[in-house]
């Protein structure tokens, strides 16, 4: 008999009868992979049940709503982007590229679990010595912390039930596979069936389960983008391998705020925390250079400055080019028009180069301001003062619209040791402004370019 096939989304994890060039549920194009159907009422599939107790259904008038239970992880920015910890008996997916430090991350909160929980650490790329290897080099000892290397679902889920651990960790979910299935390890079923026994044993024996998923520059076949409905906390950790910091952010938290991130230094001792990421992103600032601005952005509850640097120069031929790194493409466009349009500085026929200092990736519109006064700061060839600051949101009129949480940025400005800061004139008489911090109004990108680009007093 021949087996069935299904097609699947590796965006949505949508399943179709039939291949597509376009996904009908999301729309993203070349994304349908071909994998076996799984196979029903198979005696081996009930072997990721072992240990399972039926549940029955009560009314919701029974329920209780107390707090959830949560409990430090030992990082303070893990903890951060968690909402305030782990939960007990939630499933966190940490997702990334290969080599950027999700392992390193896992092992090491290890070492604070261990002091008051069992944790057992499920490895399908590293033998037990090998672990053993990097758990020596990153001072995680203790009785407590149990490795096992191993790959099949059926022998990880039998290892739970008989340590009966309070946190789990499967290092990855793409090696795991469950042998009721015909499909190989790290395809779009396997991955989606082993993650579904898994959170069937967070939910059903109250055990934290953290999940960790490689992704690539194109989604990965089978990466996390299908589990992300699947799990209750989404953290990606971003950044560059060949640069020493790493941001972990939140994309989805049942249990907490969403958009926040934590900011950590790869070193040869591991991972180590960066509680200040505004010094960090600012370190190594040139002074009395043309062409740069700085702007404070809100990371979750967190105010962050950052650095942006722009470079317009005359172009070699009649198309323009225009390049942004961490900074979106179609709004730079839109600003460098409108910085024409309603500034006017012909910089239609220049090329213009856009990018955000320490690898942060800026979507909020508060940069708008602090990215047009870098790109007319570049186009006169005059610095923006050391001191001075930039914030808020541009309108295609040229005028300046007002953030939120305004005050909140402007202390964080004042911390750092900056003096002036350009803001909406609306807003302005808002705001209650720190103790030698000087708030300049601007009501349109003409006002802030000629008070940003003046010279200090």
């Amino acid at each position: 008999m021949k087996a069935k096939t299904l097609f699947y989304c590796t965006e949505c994890g949508n399943e179709t009868a039939k291949w597509a060039g376009k996904c009908p549920a999301c729309g993203a194009w070349n994304t349908i992979v071909e994998q076996p159907e799984r196979p029903k009422g198979t005696g081996k599939g009930a072997s990721v049940r072992v240990g399972m107790t039926r549940r029955r259904a009560c009314p919701v008038t029974d329920l209780t709503a107390d707090e959830e239970i949560r409990f430090p992880t030992g990082m303070g920015e893990l903890d951060r982007v968690l909402g305030g910890g782990a939960v007990k008996g939630s499933l966190v997916l940490v997702g990334g590229a290969p080599g950027i430090g999700k392992s390193t991350l896992m092992l090491q909160i290890c070492s604070k679990l261990c002091e008051f929980s069992k944790v057992l650490y499920i490895s399908g790329e590293e033998s037990e010595h090998q672990l053993k290897l990097r758990a020596k080099r990153l001072h995680v000892e203790s009785q407590q912390l149990l490795v096992l290397s191993e790959t099949n679902l059926g022998d990880v889920l039998e290892a739970v039930n008989t340590e009966q651990p309070d946190v789990l960790i499967v290092d990855s979910i793409q090696t795991l596979y469950n042998d009721a299935l015909d499909a190989a390890a790290g395809s779009v079923s396997q991955v989606k069936d082993c993650t579904l026994s898994l959170m069937q044993v967070a939910k059903g024996q109250g055990i934290t389960v953290f999940v960790i998923g490689h992704v690539n520059k194109e989604g990965s076949i089978a990466g996390p983008k299908v589990l992300e409905h699947m799990v209750d906390c989404v953290l990606y950790f971003e950044g560059d391998q060949h640069t020493s910091y790493r941001i972990l952010r939140a994309a989805k938290n049942r249990f907490g705020a969403t958009n926040e991130i934590g900011v950590f230094e790869m070193r040869d001792e591991g991972l180590a925390e960066v509680e200040n990421p505004s010094e960090m992103l600012l370190s190594g600032r040139p002074e009395d250079a043309p062409g740069t601005c700085v702007t404070c952005v809100m990371e979750g509850v967190r105010p962050v400055l950052a650095e942006l640097q722009a470079l317009v120069v005359s172009s070699a031929g009649g198309n323009p080019r225009r390049t942004s790194n961490g900074f979106d493409y179609n709004r730079a466009a839109m600003l460098l028009a409108v910085l024409e349009k309603r500034g006017g500085l012909k910089v239609s026929a220049c090329d213009a180069y856009l990018n955000i200092v320490g690898g942060l990736s800026l979507d909020e519109p508060a940069a708008d301001l602090a990215a047009v006064i870098a790109l007319a700061s570049s186009y006169l060839d005059r610095p923006v003062p050391s001191d001075l600051v930039a914030i808020g949101e541009v309108g295609l009129t040229g005028e300046l619209r007002s953030v939120n949480q305004l005050d909140q940025r402007v202390s964080e400005i004042q911390r750092l040791g900056f003096r002036r800061c350009v803001v909406p004139a609306h807003r302005a008489g808002t705001i209650k402004a720190p103790t030698g911090l000087t708030v300049i109004p601007a009501r349109n990108i003409g006002e802030a370019i000629r008070a940003a680009l003046r010279p200090a007093e």
